[in-house]
């Protein structure tokens, strides 16, 4: 693989389709330029951006059949798909929504569970600039605090309160 073509660790997602206000084919739909998915697999214990999880292509949702009954995928790993959104305030940018959904994988048996209705609504929750993270477990949300921090130091410091409260970092 040249360097051409190694993909990079961004946080910028799939650029806008602009319509330039002709109300065409497009029109009303939601721009997800400022979003970006982060996979938490807190079983190896790490955090990281996978953009293919905008389409639901992440390298965990791979070569698996998704299954709607969390019971039927016994013994999954657990992983988060975490929607970011960044906006850009008077300080500069800043992890403005943040919302994670969980997902379980057994590869023994290529079954894996996921509620795509929580996932679509963790991405618009996300987009409005909501944090929902309470659900998560403990190891994940330091895992993802942890990512966040490094990441983009300069974002993380611009961050509201409640979502480094929520995270168990300190303000």
């Amino acid at each position: 693989m040249t360097d051409g073509n190694k993909k990079k660790n961004t946080f910028t997602i799939i650029k806008d389709d602009s319509t330039d206000g002709h109300g065409g084919y497009g029109a009303g739909t939601v721009s997800l330029e400022n979003m970006s998915s982060i996979i938490v697999d807190p079983n190896e214990g790490k955090a990281y951006v996978d953009m293919d999880a905008m389409h639901a292509r992440s390298s965990v949702e791979r070569r698996v059949k998704w299954i709607r009954d969390r019971d039927e995928v016994q013994g999954g790993k657990l992983y988060w798909i975490v929607w970011v959104t960044v906006e850009k305030g008077e300080n500069g940018p800043y992890y403005a929504g943040v919302a994670g959904s969980e997902i379980r994988v057994n590869r023994e048996i290529k079954r894996a569970y996921k509620s795509m209705a929580e996932h679509v609504k963790h991405m618009e929750k996300s987009l409005k600039g909501q944090i929902i993270v309470e659900h998560m477990d403990e190891p994940s949300k330091k895992l993802l605090g942890d990512f966040l921090k490094e990441f983009k130091p300069e974002m993380w410091e611009n961050a509201s309160s409640e979502l480094k409260d929520q995270l168990g970092m300190e303000s």
